[in-house]
């Protein structure tokens, strides 16, 4: 069941935090993406509220089908493409991943015309895989700004995807270089700067180890497809 597998996975992120003398806490995002709207009920029938998904469209449609279910959050964890914003609507509590410039005035301009601030994650590739989306560590700032000086975005933090591996300990520089990232820009974004967004089925307790107060679930929690 999912509330047991809830269970083992914040008892695991629990065991991090305590190995490295954390006392803050770290929320699950349960990674619903191409799991069927049934799946989402059910486990917010067992008491869990926060869901990550990556396609528009599928998402405002799970969004309509469960629109009943009071305190629901989806977040877009998705690589986000500019041709699909007009979909958004005001359905996603958090985007992860906002990678450009480009992308962000293009959310910016479209939150502005339907009346929304919406909060958003930089999606970071810190270790320049050309697999994976997101800024280089050297641009981030840069986007960090211009993000600051929009009007309908509200910037609260980072987020991250390792490269794959068949060891997850060797991509720990990678989550302790975003930690690193993240501490040095928190200074300057101010307090609203809090989400720094890594870790996945594979590596949640690395991330945790290092840094993570957000990760994003979905194996380990509903099992395979």
């Amino acid at each position: 069941m999912f509330s047991e597998r809830l269970a083992e996975v914040r008892k695991n992120i629990d065991a991090a935090i305590n190995k490295v003398g954390r006392t803050d806490n770290v929320e699950v995002v349960a990674v619903s993406k191409y799991y069927p709207s049934e799946a989402i009920s059910d486990a917010y029938a067992q008491g869990h509220r926060i869901f990550g998904e990556s396609r528009v469209q599928e998402a405002v449609e799970k969004k309509e089908i469960l629109k009943d279910l009071t305190g629901l959050e989806l977040h877009f964890i998705g690589h986000l493409q500019t041709n699909k914003v007009k979909y958004l609507g005001d359905i996603f509590k958090l985007i992860h991943s906002v990678d450009s410039e480009r992308l962000a005035d293009e959310l910016d301009k479209y939150f502005y015309k339907i009346g929304h601030i919406q909060d958003i994650l930089v999606q970071v590739n810190i270790a320049d895989d050309p697999d994976k989306s997101g800024v280089s560590a050297e641009e981030t700032e840069a986007l960090c700004n211009a993000i600051k000086n929009m009007h309908n975005l509200n910037l609260r933090g980072l987020m991250m995807i390792p490269p794959l591996t068949d060891d997850e300990e060797k991509n720990r520089k990678y989550f302790t270089a975003m930690k690193e990232l993240f501490d040095n820009l928190s200074v300057r974004m101010g307090n609203a700067f809090d989400i720094l967004s890594m870790g996945m089925s594979d590596d949640y307790t690395i991330a945790v180890e290092e840094g993570s107060n957000m990760v994003r679930i979905g194996t380990a929690l509903f099992g395979g497809r």
